[in-house]
């Protein structure tokens, strides 16, 4: 529809030109006719006609040509201008040759002087609304000066019209002369020129930008905050152009160290256009749009808002494509509650309620992206819209595809949506206690407040911005040394001669922090392994570094193999690493029974590689005593993940060679005791327990060769106890 609107009015501007300068041509051929058969008076009448009906001719022509320019086609400026100012040049070379006019004022200057000033020319002021109010009285007094239908204005009327012209013409050098001796110097002007043109600003390379910010530094003048704008506005929409489900939780941090407050308009427009030219983004836009609703509720209802009105405007225009993009986003929004699932339902309502193809397409599209979340918080309204779904199947009156299509609705239906998940794993960012669900309807969104995606003037900017980096560093818990880099001097000496004593650990959580984000953040063991070693860690944060590797391994649900040759490969760049996992695996050990059974399962595996690999000495294990006195149930379940993990990978016959290696005797004493028959046999009953016997052959030879206590001798020794005690007792009864 826009695009017939488009041709429309250029073909409409084209005819209007070209009649502008045939009538030009006729209207000089019948005055010189004229002119040989009668006096000047007649000349003089009809050329005020002939002005007349040119100078209306122009306007109704600059009129058009200003809507296509404005509102239409905005990329048409130029071409429309330049050719309206072709134009002006044509007829006026018509008159100067023909020279019929010498001292009046043409309406070729006229033409020529709008299409200079509409292509971008300083010093012109035309305006077309006091044109316009010109017009209105000017031809309220010909209508009334006509006389007999010859259309011929007074000469009042012709004497008024000179003096306005002439006024207007003294008017417009005045303006030029006192802009060129009232300006500022010359880089000031240039900037305030490319900043505040009708087009709305030139583009300004960011390196520019920053230099022509940094000229100016009244922060309460107009042309630091639009410059301020602009760096914002470059900002907002390259973060938003980056942001992916890998990168999302570093590209909200930045967003939220703009002035999203201010910009608000600017990034609702970033996210919804980002989103429509890469609609299998939308997941990822949605988190986005989620986490920051999560900070500032305002935000995400204005972004519902806009998507509501472009959807109902895609509904009017009967455009496909904008309802499935607008449908698409506010479906993930409902996933994120973002948006209330009565708004999903109405949607689905409006599209259903009178079905055509079209719309009955937008609406199974809408439905596999939040018909799980739907299913899950309104199944009574999902019954209700498959309900209709069916009676429209039934009616046939749409094209075959979307009938198999619907069809294939019910099967992901029957299937419980299980491979259109509402909201990935790795985009669940926000929790439920947390977010805020905005009750925006169709009929309620009415008003986008498009004024906001343009710059305006702030009396109060500093305090504004001071207010926002409060806010800001409440939200991302900055240092205070982040946010108050504009101190004096003398604070910033005392600062360095102070002693900090942190007590609360700031440092290391952040330090923990920043570890948590890189690995969860890497796709593989090397990227992790690369990023890590550009940290440069202080002495003694090496511990750390292999307590986060160890705390991550034990959160999962599954042990990830990651974990393990991330480790792995620390240990064999670096052996400063080695110590530490050793007193790791000894302080996991003591305190294995704090562990639950997935965690105890994921350590266990995780040191199992470190052996097996060789990272890790096996002397660690002479620090585990297997009886059943210095063992609990966690420890020897930890005993026995450890071993079945080394058996599964090195194999049996492999791992029991190491056991008899004679130089590792030390490291598996406690595990194999031969200090005791009972601790022995207690060793031989575990390994044989969990498939492991064959471990124990020493250990039963050993066991076998020792002697056998002898019952008889021991058998004497009480009796001769129990009678020397006999003989006493009877001693005693006779002295008394």
């Amino acid at each position: 529809m826009m695009t017939i609107i488009r041709e429309e009015k250029i073909a409409m501007i084209e005819e209007d030109m070209t009649a502008m300068k045939n009538m030009t041509e006729d209207s000089i051929s019948t005055l010189e006719m004229k002119v040989k058969e009668k006096e000047g008076d007649m000349d003089v009448k009809k050329w005020n006609v002939f002005h007349e009906n040119l100078t209306i001719q122009m306007k109704r022509t600059l009129e058009n040509m200003i809507e296509v320019n404005i509102v239409i086609v905005p990329d048409m400026k130029e071409k429309s201008s330049v050719k309206m100012r072709d134009i002006g040049e044509e007829i006026h070379q018509i008159l100067d040759k023909k020279k019929l006019i010498t001292d009046r004022q043409r309406p070729s200057d006229e033409i020529r002087t709008v299409g200079l000033r509409y292509d971008g020319e300083p010093g012109q002021n035309w305006q077309i609304e006091d044109r316009n109010v010109d017009n209105n009285e000017n031809q309220e007094n010909k209508n009334a000066d006509t006389q007999d239908g010859n259309n011929l204005p007074s000469e009042k009327y012709i004497t008024d019209k000179k003096d306005v012209i002439r006024s207007r013409n003294s008017n417009t050098n005045e303006n030029d002369s006192v802009k060129e001796t009232t300006n500022a110097p010359g880089n000031l002007k240039k900037t305030v020129d490319m900043l505040t043109s009708r087009t709305g600003g030139a583009y300004i390379p960011l390196a520019k930008l920053r230099m022509m910010q940094d000229q100016i530094t009244d922060k309460s003048s107009v042309a630091y905050q639009r410059l301020a704008w602009e760096a914002l506005k470059k900002s907002i929409h390259g973060h938003i152009n980056k942001v992916n489900t890998a990168n999302i939780r570093i590209i909200v941090r930045e967003l939220l160290k703009e002035n999203i407050v201010r910009g608000r308009g600017l990034l609702c427009r970033s996210i919804i256009q980002a989103q429509a030219d890469s609609p299998t983004f939308t997941h990822v836009y949605a988190a986005l749009v989620s986490v920051i609703n999560s900070k500032f509720p305002n935000i995400g209802e204005l972004l519902l808002r806009r998507l509501v009105i472009q959807f109902k405007r895609g509904c009017k225009r009967n455009n496909k494509t904008i309802c499935i993009s607008a449908a698409t986003f506010i479906a993930h929004l409902v996933n994120q509650r973002v948006a209330h699932e009565i708004l999903a339902l109405e949607i689905l309502t409006l599209l259903i309620e009178s079905p055509t193809d079209d719309s009955v397409e937008v609406a199974i599209a809408f439905l596999k992206e939040c018909g799980m979340k739907l299913m899950e918080v309104s199944s009574k309204g999902m019954n209700a819209v498959f309900e209709m779904l069916r009676n429209i199947l039934h009616e046939g009156q749409l094209d075959k595809r979307l009938q198999y299509t619907i069809d294939v609705i019910y099967q992901v239906r029957k299937d419980e949506f299980r491979h259109h998940e509402a909201v990935i794993k790795d985009l669940e960012l926000v929790e439920e206690e947390d977010q805020f669900t905005h009750f925006v309807t169709l009929d309620e969104a009415k008003e986008g407040e498009d004024i906001l995606n343009v710059f305006k003037f702030d009396p109060e900017y500093e305090a504004n911005e001071a207010k926002y980096a409060a806010l800001r560093k409440e939200i991302l818990d900055e240092s205070s040394s982040d946010s108050g880099g504009d101190s004096g001097s003398e604070e910033e000496s005392e600062n360095e001669e102070a002693t900090i004593i942190d007590n609360t650990e700031t440092n290391l959580v952040a330090l923990r922090r920043t570890i948590y984000l890189t690995i969860h953040s890497s796709l593989d063991f090397e990227e992790c392994v690369h990023k890590l070693m550009r940290m440069e860690l202080k002495p003694g944060q090496e511990i750390e570094l292999c307590h986060m590797f160890l705390d991550c391994c034990a959160e999962q649900r599954t042990y990830e193999k990651f974990f393990g040759l991330l480790a792995q490969r620390f240990c064999q760049i670096n052996k400063i690493f080695i110590p530490p996992y050793e007193q790791i695996f000894k302080d996991t050990y003591d305190t294995i029974h704090r562990l639950d059974t997935n965690k105890l399962r994921n350590v266990a595996k995780f040191f199992a590689h470190l052996l097996l690999t060789d990272v890790l000495s096996w002397e660690v294990l002479s620090h585990i005593h297997l009886n059943e006195e210095e063992t609990t149930s966690s420890s020897r379940i930890f005993i026995k993940i450890l071993f079945q993990e080394l058996s599964e990978y090195m194999g049996l016959t492999k791992l029991n060679e190491r056991v008899k290696d004679p130089t590792l005797q030390t490291a598996f004493d406690g595990l194999f005791p031969r200090n005791s028959p009972k601790n022995t046999r207690f060793a031989i009953n575990f390994f044989t327990s969990i498939g492991l016997g064959g471990l124990t052959d020493e250990l039963r030879d050993h066991l076998k060769s020792q002697p056998k206590v002898a019952l008889v001798p021991k058998l004497h020794e009480n009796l001769a106890s129990d009678s020397s005690d006999t003989d006493s007792d009877d001693s005693c009864d006779s002295s008394d």
